[in-house]
């Protein structure tokens, strides 16, 4: 009967089922990247999608009708987002003779699905954490004291302030804080948020301030803690460790999981004719290396929601308008 190619790729599903496990777990490792731009499912590799923009809806309009006249009409054009994704893939050989010999110390072939997988999701959140924290994408404003300074910083009057540029640029409330998290290790010493602890948690100790506790006294409704490393070292160089989000910033925006339909600052566009779910593990056989090598893959686009114009050139910039960058927030 036909047989596969011994380097035809198997689907491996009870290890994509523990590759799961390792994606759920991922907040815990400080990855909220996926928070940020939530997972999109898409058919198709590119298109366009409809963007309504600002105008459109916020106009105060003339409503009034003459008797025996006409309604006035909308006459708005939507206009067009763009996405196409690119596929990411790492792969981990193997050897038939090294799983032998390390059998009875640990599961090889898990420990290379595991370091794929660190790989792509390490990857993914390096691209929305650049994406966010740019001050090529959005004009960042500084704030007079950093965060560090316990005495002088006043977060809760920052955040205040960019609550209402938000407003004021889109209509709506900013419902999502992105910092860092030795940033959040600062707001806990802060006097200003220390005051309002007490009188909210009276009894508690400012010091184990959870991130629940502290969304809270910035009336924030989701408080997200990057807390992911990296090694920024070259190879063969001694290992320097790096946060993937920079605590030299803090955004406030909109964040959503569900469709387009609501004002958000991304999408991570998930191409599911390719790459079904946001990880996707596999596996074929390297018979001239004697290896098996696992896969670990997916096919993505972290994007931004906004419209362009027929030159590629952005047009309505939704992104920016629910977003306020804030820098200098660590000195």
């Amino acid at each position: 009967m036909p047989a596969p190619t011994s380097d035809t790729a198997i689907q491996r599903p009870d290890l994509g089922a523990l590759v799961y496990e390792y994606m759920q777990n991922a907040p815990t490792m400080g990855y909220i990247g996926l928070e940020v731009m939530p997972l999109f499912p898409v058919m198709e590799q590119t298109a366009d999608y409809p963007v309504i923009p600002t105008e459109a809806l916020m106009k105060v309009q003339d409503t009034r009708r003459a008797m025996r006249g006409s309604y006035n009409r909308s006459d708005y054009e939507f206009e067009d987002g763009y996405y196409a994704t690119k596929e990411n893939g790492w792969e981990e050989p193997v050897d038939d003779r090294e799983r032998k010999l390390y059998a009875t110390k640990f599961d090889a072939d898990v420990v290379a699905v595991r370091r794929a997988t660190n790989i792509i999701l390490r990857g993914q959140e390096k691209r929305i954490a650049d994406k966010v924290f740019s001050e090529t994408n959005f004009t960042a404003v500084e704030v007079t004291h950093e965060w560090d300074d316990p005495v002088n910083g006043v977060p809760l009057t920052n955040i205040e302030t960019g609550k209402l540029s938000v407003r004021l640029k889109c209509g709506m409330i900013p419902n999502t804080l992105i910092i860092a998290y030795s940033t959040f290790l600062n707001l806990r010493r802060n006097a200003q948020l220390i005051a309002q602890f007490g009188q909210n948690f009276a009894g508690q100790d400012a010091n184990k301030m959870t991130v629940t506790q502290l969304a809270s006294l910035l009336d924030i409704e989701k408080l997200l803690v990057g807390g992911a490393v990296y090694d920024a070292a070259k190879k063969g160089q001694a290992a320097s460790i790096a946060d993937l989000w920079s605590n030299e910033y803090a955004m406030l925006t909109i964040t959503d999981g569900g469709d387009l339909t609501q004002p958000c600052i991304g999408k991570t566009f998930l191409w599911t004719s390719d790459s079904p779910n946001n990880v996707v593990t596999e596996q074929y056989r390297d018979e001239g290396r004697r290896s098996d090598v696992f896969r670990v893959r997916h096919d993505t686009d972290e994007s931004f929601i906004r419209s362009i114009d027929e030159d590629g050139a952005e047009k309505s910039t939704i992104y920016k308008s629910v977003s306020y960058l804030m820098k200098n927030i660590t000195t």
